[in-house]
């Protein structure tokens, strides 16, 4: 049975509201937004009649903090990509581990570090016995996602053939060709797009289903392509290890980064998304320390320059002291307000920076 409400025409300008929060001054949303009802509804009947194709893709270069290629489509394929991420999202979040933290509601990094911290203080009995951390990588994952096992598993719990047909011209609008070609399939998913991070994490629910109820891995947490498990155990880690390696060659056709797997004791300190987790404390990463300072630097000089808004200037600053709020970062506070920026200025304007703990 097809469900087409979620291609309704109020469905798109829905997906549109979404689509523009804090793009409104974007060149390319404004151009569309100029005519926006024919836009919108002429996408409508491309989509109800099947005749939309999704258009070629903008890449550019980004180093934050390593080397990444963004693929930017139009605005008008990343509306329909809006309305893809809301519609499996519905379907599959429910089916998806709890411990999965990226791109989902109520979830992200900082409820990942924290819960990952109580899990280690847990298994460690307060750090009275010995417990390890398996942190692996996934190698070029965005590039390795292959094609046909994500539109096979996508199949498998929907049956609505003009859904998965839209599905369809998405996911194949972007091949990684020179790596696909090494490989003898087509791969690729493309970095920045919204679409693209519900397929990923559709993609990996199948090893975490693995993971947590084949392996039984009992404080197992994943970010992206990122995933740590816990034991009191090394061997039983060390063997968790190569299962999971066969798996993700044989199954999904990925492999671990040879050079970012690691077993490391909790008291070493945990090294996750930013943060070095230990027994009694949460610190900011040195390189994490180093770009943030980087960042709030740049961005003091675009404003004393006036490139950049009092607003965004100060949205940036919070951003970093919220940051910090997520661990024993008082110290660093104290050097990014004395250091950074002129602190006068926002006490002679009457502008609070320093959020609330």
């Amino acid at each position: 049975m097809e469900n087409r409400q979620f291609l309704h025409i109020d469905n798109l300008f829905l997906c549109w509201d979404e689509f523009r929060k804090e793009k409104q001054k974007k060149r390319d949303v404004l151009e569309f937004e100029r005519h926006l009802e024919d836009n919108i509804f002429e996408l409508h009947r491309q989509l109800e009649n099947q005749t939309y194709r999704h258009g070629p893709y903008i890449t550019f270069h980004i180093w934050d903090p390593k080397h990444r290629v963004i693929s930017k489509a139009t605005v008008r394929d990343r509306l329909v990509h809006h309305l893809i991420f809301n519609e499996l999202y519905r379907i599959f979040d429910p089916k998806f581990i709890y411990h999965s933290y990226a791109s989902r509601l109520d979830k992200g990094t900082h409820l990942a570090v924290n819960n990952l911290a109580i899990a280690l203080r847990k298994v460690s009995r307060n750090n009275s016995r010995n417990v390890f951390a398996l942190k692996c990588d996934i190698y070029k994952f965005f590039y390795s996602v292959s094609h046909q096992k994500l539109l096979q598993i996508i199949k498998n719990k929907i049956s609505d053939k003009h859904f998965l047909w839209l599905i369809e011209e998405v996911v194949k609008s972007f091949v990684v060709d020179n790596f696909s070609r090494e490989r003898e399939r087509v791969t690729g998913l493309p970095i920045g797009n919204l679409s693209s991070q519900i397929f990923a994490n559709i993609y990996l629910n199948e090893l975490d289903q693995f993971i947590k109820h084949r392996l039984h891995a009992r404080h197992y947490f994943r970010y992206a392509d990122d995933f740590i498990i816990l034991s009191s155990n090394k061997h039983e880690l060390i063997n968790q290890c190569a299962t999971i390696q066969h798996l993700l060659q044989q199954e999904l056709q990925l492999s671990l980064h040879p050079d970012k797997v690691s077993i490391r004791k909790f008291g070493q300190g945990i090294d996750s998304l930013g943060y070095i987790i230990l027994p009694h404390h949460i610190v900011l990463r040195n390189k994490t320390k180093r770009r943030m300072f980087r960042k709030i630097a740049l961005a003091r000089n675009k404003f004393e320059a006036g490139q950049l808004s009092q607003g965004s200037f100060i949205q940036t600053i919070q951003s970093y002291l919220g940051m910090l709020t997520h661990c024993n970062g008082h110290g660093l506070e104290q050097d990014l307000l004395q250091l950074v920026f002129d602190r006068e200025y926002f006490e002679r304007t009457g502008t609070a920076v320093i959020p609330e703990r």
